[in-house]
């Protein structure tokens, strides 16, 4: 070890002993500076990774390697040293590692000047370190295959030039090998076992941040094999005569053949043994987690996971699959023999195909591509199929991939988010199976009806029959639960009234009536146990057998885990486009399809002043105008032990190609929000801390107004990072960031709520502001960067909140709102009715469980599919944090919270700080000062090592002649 490094020194000190380390280290540095800010526009792109720092060095390290290694041997050739060196009394194994190790050595220096690039990023954004480590690993192990390369090519000729043409092409080669310009030729077998030779596609797996041991061999074993080789070419030169020593001669041959082919071979043996890997990422975003795990574990019945895949496809799409290929693995071997993972080509199998668009609804889509020679239309398919039982899901490639325009035609596709796309719709699948198949087989408790319903004779006429109904049903799902269900009925009226008393403190059950002409009262309430867990059991609006059955089988799934949840949606309708604006498109389209993805979805006008009966979650989006009947839905399912979720904002936006308009607009639901302790202030918040927009800017060009858009800071839409997102509250704990569009900020009542508790979810920074004004148009000639006029009054704003405990009924003590048709209708008794109508039966139920939750977030815009788009096309990929939110605060409060660690862990997810026009470049000249301050530091270490190292020598030469003088 001593002579291999004494060697690897004497090397370096050549390197540095001439300008050949100070041009690579240089010609190293412009060029990785020079992709990342300019050809892969770094703060464009406003993503905190250093993906393009890596993404050109599979090509960069060919011609930087090939100009390292090309004198390194046919240097000592062309000047007669060779001869020399493989005189002196070392091994020529040591040589060669020694050169090997120096050169390397050079492009670690070089590698380790980048280092401000990933610190720079981590300064301005939430980098993940995991990929930052496995990219920096990967760069040095391509460079040391391509060195080793190097070093072979410049050991066969004296002549340095040859020697880089043909490092060049060897490199060049191992790296097209594994390119779409291939693989695309042989379909996805051929084109996977491309892949694995090329070594593009291993560098790429290993700079996601995962270290495989197959990768890691692969490099390796490229090292071993041209090591062997060079070894192998010095040595013939040794020999004098090639025949003078044939069995010798032979021998060296077979064993260098020998170890190639098993160093070579042992890819094959490590590629079919498995996997033995090591996910670096934050959150392990590359291995099976244990909420997947947890899922799998719950399968009863064999789970199919299909893909169809075209052999020839997209060329952005083809890299994909693979990596899909191996993640499905992963759930196979996960499922412990419950999942089955099979891979078909449709277009081969036209029986496939057949079943695929018959049953499935899978079709081809059609990509257009362009070649060398031709553009063309090429079908395919990018699917997966999830089946379990009767229920399956499909996922097309748009549900599976995300999009990130680097420029006008150059895009960057990755797998958005594989695990929790795969793994939500397992859940779906799941929770869809088992709530169709056995209603008690998924219990893990025995359920109890308790029903306090007055007798018979106290009754009103159509509820006589119904109670004689529900005896029937308790008693059918009595005898097919088999002991798991049982019921009691009770007369709260009878007694000392003592039971009256105990529902009422307890459940806030008061009795009924059913209008105010006849205002005898009874009771007809019903509650399911399960355990620790109550469940209220609405009535049916369609009082019979039916209803009645639906309303008890809705009640029961919601005690049993892992079945498919019911949310009941409140939205403005949304409004066809119109050319030319933008607000015509208003609506909340992607909300509806997120939620869809893994509830069950109901949309509600609430004019009825009932939340239907299935539901599980109340989710209140823009509320504008609502009445004293929409007041009660909202108010009594709060009163139910049920979660509210509320999006609401005190102004109306109107967006158009020409102003953004804001006008005051009151939700309806000010004196509830008041009555529970919470106010949503009549006003916008403002904070210098924002995301930039698209907006339109007039310019006064002599008296002509020219209006344009452009991106620029917009203070009424507050970024919100993590100093500003609860981080005890499973809601925005692994949110990372959001962006609040026209917000209003929230004032809680300690008061009111102090025996409750209350969640501050999202928070401004302490920079902001808010006004009442209606102008939301900024003003940039008057108010300068800003826009707008300074607030006096700055500090956080709360922006989100929750409360969770008992609450009181804002209409305690009065009427129920649904009978006031009644009264209506009986001031004229004259009038015949069209129909007959179905009784109103409606009481106020004064007070919640404790288990009641009410979120109120002061914008409802966020989630409008204008803002998202507006935000897809300022950071130029799929914007989903706002609904990412809402999901979140949906299996929170169903306590499904199993994909919330999965939930926004997607490839474009981490946004930078915003940060202006001046900051980024001030940034960008730091780094560039900070690579030239590197390279000075390396020239001034060999200096001062190289001047030690002369008085050394110059000491020893002293000592020398003062002994021989002696």
């Amino acid at each position: 070890m001593r002579e291999i490094l004494r060697v690897t020194g004497r090397e370096l000190g050549a390197f540095f002993g001439s300008p050949v380390a100070y041009l690579f280290i240089g010609a190293f540095l412009a060029a990785s500076l020079f992709v990342f800010f300019w050809v892969d526009a770094f703060f464009a792109r406003n993503i905190a990774d250093v993906r393009p720092l890596f993404d050109w060095m599979p090509l960069l390290l060919i011609f930087l390697s090939a100009a390292l290694t090309m004198r390194l041997w046919s240097e000592e050739r062309r000047s007669g040293t060779l001869e020399t060196l493989l005189t002196l009394p070392v091994p020529t194994l040591h040589l060669v590692i020694g050169k090997f190790l120096a050169a390397l050595a050079l492009v670690a220096i070089a590698l380790a000047l980048t280092l401000p690039l990933p610190l720079t990023v981590s300064l301005l954004g939430p980098i993940d370190w995991g990929p930052v480590f496995g990219a920096y690993l990967a760069t040095l192990l391509l460079a040391a295959a391509y060195v080793a390369i190097g070093l072979f090519v410049s050991a066969r000729t004296d002549n340095p030039i040859v020697a880089l043409i043909g490092t060049t092409l060897l490199g060049a080669t191992l790296y097209l090998i594994g390119t779409p310009a291939l693989t695309n030729l042989v379909g996805h077998g051929g084109g996977e076992v491309l892949r694995l030779i090329g070594s593009g596609a291993r560098f790429e797996s290993i700079t996601r941040g995962v270290i495989d041991l197959r990768d890691l061999y692969y490099y390796l074993s490229i090292v071993g094999v041209f090591l062997a080789l060079t070894l192998y070419s010095l040595e013939r030169l040794r020999w004098a005569e090639p025949t003078a020593n044939p069995r010798r001669h032979r021998r060296w041959t077979l064993i260098t053949a020998l170890a190639a082919a098993n160093l070579l071979a042992a890819n094959l043996w490590l590629h079919a043994a498995g996997q033995a890997r090591m996910d670096l990422t934050e959150g392990r975003i590359y291995s099976i987690s244990d909420p997947t795990r947890h899922y799998l574990g719950q399968l009863q019945e064999p789970l199919l996971i299909r893909g169809y895949f075209s052999a020839e496809t997209h060329p952005l799409l083809a890299p994909l699959v693979p990596q899909l290929r191996d993640l499905l693995r992963e759930y196979q071997l996960a499922g412990d023999g419950r999942v089955r993972v099979e891979f078909v080509d449709p277009l081969r199998s036209p029986e496939l195909e057949r079943e695929a668009g018959e049953q499935y609804g899978i079709r081809p889509v059609a990509f257009q591509t362009a070649s060398k020679y031709q553009a063309s239309v090429v079908n395919s398919y990018f699917d997966l199929l999830i089946q379990y039982g009767d229920e399956y899901e499909t996922l097309g490639f748009q549900d599976l991939i995300d999009v990130k325009a680097r420029g006008e035609t150059d895009l960057d596709v990755r797998l958005r988010n594989p695990e929790y796309d795969i793994t939500r719709t397992i859940r779906k699948v799941l929770q869809g199976y088992q709530g169709g198949g056995d209603l008690f087989g998924n219990l893990n408790d025995p359920v109890s009806f308790r029903g306090y319903i007055s007798a018979a004779r106290h009754l009103p006429e159509p509820l006589q029959e119904l109670r004689a109904e529900l005896e029937a049903v308790l008693s059918d799902l009595a005898a097919d639960a088999d002991g798991r269900f049982g019921f009691q009925l009770e007369d709260p009226a009878e007694g000392d009234g003592s039971l009256a008393q105990t529902i009422a403190e307890q459940y806030g059950f008061e009795p009924l009536v059913i209008s105010l002409l006849d205002p005898t009262p009874f009771y007809f309430y019903m509650l399911l146990e399960s355990g620790e867990q109550v469940v209220p059991v609405p009535l049916p609006e369609a009082l019979d057998r039916a209803g009645l059955t639906r309303a008890l089988e809705a009640a029961i799934k919601r005690l049993t885990p892992g079945v498919l949840r019911t949310i009941a949606l409140h939205a403005p309708p949304s409004i066809p486009p119109v050319f030319g604006d933008v607000s015509s498109s208003a609506g909340y389209s992607l909300l509806q399809e997120s939620l869809r993805d893994g509830f069950r979805l109901l949309e509600t006008d609430l004019t009825s002043g009932q939340v239907p009966e299935e539901a599980d979650l109340l989710l209140v989006v823009d509320p504008r105008g609502f009445d004293e009947r929409q007041q009660f839905a909202i108010d009594q399912f709060l009163m139910q032990g049920g979660t509210v979720i509320l999006a609401a904002s005190s102004f109306d936006l109107n967006l158009n190609a020409n102003a953004i308009e804001a006008r005051a607009a009151p939700t309806g639901l000010e004196d509830w929000l008041s009555h529970q302790g919470l106010t949503l202030a009549p006003t916008l918040v403002l904070d210098p801390k924002n995301t930039p927009f698209p907006i339109p800017v007039q310019r006064d060009l002599g008296g002509f107004l020219v209006e344009e858009i452009q991106t620029l800071d917009y203070l009424y839409f507050p970024d919100v990072r993590t100093d500003g997102l609860a981080t005890d509250s499973p809601i925005t704990a692994t949110l990372g960031q959001i962006t609040m569009n026209w917000v209003s900020p929230i004032q809680v009542d300690p008061q009111a709520n102090a025996e409750r508790r209350v969640i501050e979810l999202i928070r401004s920074s302490p920079e902001a502001w808010s006004s009442a004004s209606e102008n939301v148009q900024p003003d940039f000639q008057t108010y300068g960067g800003l826009g707008f006029p300074r607030g006096a009054e700055r500090g956080r704003q709360l922006l989100g909140v929750a409360l969770e405990g008992r609450f009181q009924s804002a209409f305690a003590g009065r009427p129920s709102p649904l009978l006031e048709p009644v009264r209506e209708r009986a001031s004229d008794l004259d009038e015949e009715p069209d129909a007959p109508t179905a009784p109103v039966l409606s009481t106020v139920i004064e007070n919640s469980p404790s288990s009641a939750r009410l979120i109120l977030i002061g914008s409802s815009t966020f989630l409008s599919d204008t803002a998202i788009s507006l935000a897809t096309e300022a950071t130029q990929n799929r914007y989903l944090k706002p609904l990412e939110l809402i999901q979140n605060a949906v299996e929170t409060a169903l306590e499904d919270q199993g994909l919330l660690t999965l939930r926004g862990r997607g490839q474009f997810s981490r946004l930078l700080e915003p940060l202006g026009r001046e900051g980024r470049i001030l940034w960008e000249a730091l780094n560039y000062l900070l690579a030239f301050a590197g390279l000075a530091l390396v020239f001034w270490i060999y200096r001062q090592m190289r001047r030690r190292h002369d008085q050394a020598n110059a000491k020893l030469l002293i000592d020398l002649k003062g002994t021989g003088g002696r």
